[in-house]
């Protein structure tokens, strides 16, 4: 897994050392969750992103969600999945990447269920973090899906 990075040049102010927009792929299978996941922790801690630890925890859960999704539903169309992590100032944002056309939507609490509810998981966690999460749509037929966390938690 190669990560490249580009800093954005329309942000203000100034980046700091740590802002930036990261994209890399994986191939659509299960060992890849683990990969992408240590991947965007050992990102995270390089670049010395000051986040809390309560939000990178949730940003962890949120990959190895998304990556997952991707992985069981999506590989039959699209045997790599792109991941772009990105960083401003004051927030942090993954979004996960599939060429499957198919979008999903966050199943309710089903408690005689043992899975499909990692897109409840993702929009939970990102709400209590108060950030924003979202699919959308790609040129290419495919859809990303996104969530952002800010590095803080909100004031309680």
């Amino acid at each position: 897994m190669e990560v490249r990075g580009s800093v954005p040049h329309d942000q203000a102010p100034a980046p700091g050392p740590y802002e930036g927009v990261w994209r890399f792929t994986a191939p659509a299978v299960d060992s890849s969750v683990p990969q992408v996941r240590h991947g965007v922790r050992a990102l995270v801690a390089d670049l010395a992103v000051p986040v809390d630890d309560d939000i990178l925890y949730g940003l962890l859960v949120i990959v190895s969600e998304l990556v997952t999704n991707a992985v069981r539903h999506a590989a039959v169309l699209s045997p790599e999945l792109g991941v772009e992590v990105a960083v401003g100032q004051d927030w942090i944002r993954v979004a996960v990447e599939d060429q499957h056309p198919y979008r999903p939507k966050a199943l309710e609490a089903d408690h005689g269920r043992t899975g499909g509810r990692g897109l409840l998981l993702v929009k939970t966690i990102t709400t209590e973090a108060g950030g924003s999460c979202d699919v959308a749509q790609t040129s290419t037929g495919g859809k990303v899906i996104w969530a952002a966390l800010p590095l803080q938690p909100p004031a309680r």
